[in-house]
């Protein structure tokens, strides 16, 4: 059978949905960043409007990106066990090592004491953790 006549089965369509136009990559890793990054941007902005008021997005801009990178790297512990870490204390490693570095961010560019800079840092999580169960749940119908 030639491939002009090799069928086209569920095997050939999902491998060619897998690839996508930007493939795999460094382009992919971009995409990845830049996204988690402004929904990090996106939920903190929302969270810092609401616990200090009227606040410029761009300081949440400035900040998205460092819990974007900190979870994007150290993620594969909570995926999977990685030598001794299991992977429940991997997870409970990204969580807190993302909430660090965002608390830590926060303070930097927010100018903020530790009371409130720990505030804001938590409710920047409850944020993120709700609109992300949201966008799951509404993308897993689609």
């Amino acid at each position: 059978m030639s491939t002009a006549e090799a069928p086209v089965g569920p095997a050939t369509v999902s491998s060619a949905l897998q690839t996508g136009p930007i493939g795999g990559g460094l382009a992919a890793a971009i995409g990845v960043f830049l996204s988690v990054a402004a929904f990090y941007a996106v939920t903190l902005h929302l969270a810092a409007t609401f616990f200090l008021g009227d606040v410029p997005s761009q300081k949440a801009a400035t900040v998205g990106p460092v819990p974007a990178i900190v979870s994007i790297l150290l993620g594969r512990w909570g995926i999977e066990s990685v030598a001794f870490i299991s992977q429940e204390l991997g997870v409970l490693i990204v969580v807190s090592v993302t909430l660090l570095t965002d608390g830590l961010a926060i303070a930097r560019v927010y100018g903020l004491d530790r009371r409130p800079t720990a505030a804001l840092t938590l409710l920047h999580f409850a944020f993120a953790t709700a609109l992300g169960i949201s966008l799951a749940n509404l993308l897993g119908f689609i």
